[in-house]
């Protein structure tokens, strides 16, 4: 594994000012980001901030991808929310032993090459989730925005909560929200870009500012909350008693951070143009993790808002990041002062922001479109990451992702008939209905036959007559490595249903565990030894041999 701890491979003097740029843009638009994040998540919004820093610089040193851009992200802060910190003796302290915890696992899944995982996640599953996080953070930001503490065991309670005590909203509040957002809105199709939230945010908060002038008390500010510090955090170890608590969110946020990592390094160019090495962004995102934790920071992964941002700024290396690092230090440092007036309802208008756009409805037409059942998926894993806390239903996404995927490959089973002609010649067809008498049929399975195929291997199977006369059926497995005891089972209930019949079974096998599963199960002492033709290099050679024999015996009946 390459660590990008060489200053030379950062950057080159024909790229600085570019990286320069782009670093600036990406630290000033992620203070605000970092706190709204912090905010979404129900913590200390400064632990959304140092996540924001120390995530990003953490991860830029071993990431696969030069421009992938670590940071807290909409779904683990809801997860981190979901979460239950506030039951821990010390919930500060559990939520950095959450990030480190999420960091090791990330950092076990990147060795073990742990990138093979995403592709048991189906696009159904995620856009029903992904929709489900933006309107999670709509819902959880409404108190906020509107200056009221709804009540309810869940987001969509206390939005219903909200609405019938609309005579309880605090005016100022949703004035500064409202302007947040319709900044946000003006200046999204403007040269300003990413900067405009920070833009939106600053206006929105100078208008608390003024209201609470007027309306004294009506808009809080982070200075509220929470003390700001002209300091950067010192470092924290994990707390070892809260581990156990931790270990399902910390592993439901190592999924979230694979999959969003995942999508990620496919959609972000590498710098020589090459595909990223997901294992090794795995890796980046655990260090950046393990390095927020430990500076008091919470849960991060890649984030595709801020790796677009540093590539549209013009970054030409990893550099970036480390300007921008740079650029929130100083923030912290000299302008602590100022982040302390930010304006909750003003966070809360960019979070409102940011999940609406996450919800694309050209994606979820795209998933109704390929079927039912992709539907299903989706909607169910929709409602159920609205309902139940997020750390569960990712879990049950991960189940839904494999059933899907098991269901689909056992459906894409087909049997095919192989015809041997005079002349060496093989072709294939649709297999008969019913086994024909006095002939010798061959049949090739095409697809996966593991335990869900074997139900669609028994479906696609020729029925089997006693009127037809005796005949004899050859399978053949080449190119089947395996099987399970389930297709075993079917095989030999076809074996006897041919034998009540007069008619017989030969399997044609080219590997040793094949034999050995089939073995197992009973089949081969069912069939008998000189039925069984075991492949070798010679591609068909083995098949012509069982083809041979059965057309000798069928003539020796006759």
């Amino acid at each position: 594994m390459t660590v990008a701890l060489n200053p030379r491979s950062w950057f080159s003097r024909k790229t600085l000012r570019k990286d320069l740029v782009a670093g600036v843009t990406l630290g000033i638009e992620s203070v605000p980001d970092g706190l709204a994040q912090g905010l979404l998540a129900g913590i200390n919004p400064l632990a959304g901030l140092y996540g924001h820093l120390f995530g990003m610089v953490g991860a830029a040193l071993f990431t696969s991808s030069a421009f992938m851009t670590v940071q807290v992200t909409g779904a683990m802060a809801l997860i981190v929310a979901d979460s239950g910190l506030d039951s821990r003796p010390d919930p500060s302290r559990a939520l950095y032993t959450l990030a480190m915890m999420s960091g090791v696992v990330l950092i076990v899944a990147g060795l073990l090459r742990g990138g093979r995982i995403v592709r048991f996640v189906p696009t159904a599953v995620m856009t029903g989730f992904v929709t489900a996080v933006g309107v999670n953070i709509v819902l959880g930001q409404l108190g906020n925005f509107t200056g009221y503490e709804a009540d309810g065991p869940n987001r969509l309670v206390k939005v219903l909560d909200l609405g019938r005590h609309l005579l309880d909203w605090s005016l100022p509040a949703v004035v500064v929200g409202a302007i947040t957002v319709l900044v946000i809105v003006v200046l999204q199709r403007t040269p300003v870009g990413a900067l405009g939230l920070v833009i939106a945010v600053v206006i929105g908060s100078v208008s608390g500012v003024l209201l609470d002038l007027w309306v004294p008390a009506g808009v809080v500010v982070l200075d509220d909350l929470v003390a700001v510090p002209a300091a950067l955090p010192g470092p924290v170890l994990p707390s070892l008693d809260d581990v156990l608590f931790l270990l399902l969110p910390a592993f439901s946020l190592a999924f979230v951070a694979m999959v969003q990592g995942a999508g990620v390094s496919a959609g972000i160019p590498t710098k020589d143009g090459k595909p990223a090495d997901i294992s090794r962004d795995y890796i980046g995102q655990g260090a950046g993790n393990v390095l927020a934790g430990l500076f008091r920071g919470m849960p991060v992964g890649g984030s595709m808002s801020g790796s677009s941002l540093v590539v549209k700024s013009g970054a030409q290396s990893r550099l970036a990041f480390f300007v921008a690092g740079v650029v929130m230090a100083l923030v912290i440092l000299f302008a602590s002062g100022l982040v302390a007036y930010i304006a909750m309802p003003a966070l809360a208008g960019l979070l409102i922001v940011v999940g609406i756009t996450a919800v694309k409805p050209s994606r979820i037409r795209s998933v109704v479109k390929t079927g039912p059942l992709q539907t299903a998926i989706m909607t169910v894993t929709f409602l159920l990451t609205l309902l139940i806390p997020l750390q569960f239903a990712v879990l049950v996404g991960v189940g839904l992702g494999i059933i899907l995927y098991v269901g689909q490959e056992s459906n894409r089973l087909r049997i095919r008939r192989v015809v041997l002609a005079d002349d060496g010649r093989m072709r294939e067809e649709d297999p008969p209905a019913v086994v024909p008498g006095g002939d010798v049929l061959v049949l090739q399975p095409y697809g996966s036959l593991f335990f869900a195929s074997a139900p669609t291997f028994e479906r696609q199977l020729p029925a089997v007559s006693r009127g037809e006369g005796p005949a004899v059926v050859v399978i053949r497995l080449r190119g089947t490595d395996q099987i399970g005891l389930a297709l075993v089972e079917v095989l030999r209930r076809y074996a006897h249903d041919l034998q009540s019949a007069d008619s017989t079974l030969k399997l044609v096998v080219s590997e040793d565990l094949v034999v050995a599963q089939m073995a197992a199960g009973g089949l081969i002492g069912d069939i008998g030894e000189r039925n069984l033709y075991r492949g070798s290099e010679w591609v068909g050679e083995a098949l012509r041999r069982a083809h041979d024999d059965a057309e000798a015996e069928l003539d020796a009946t006759r």
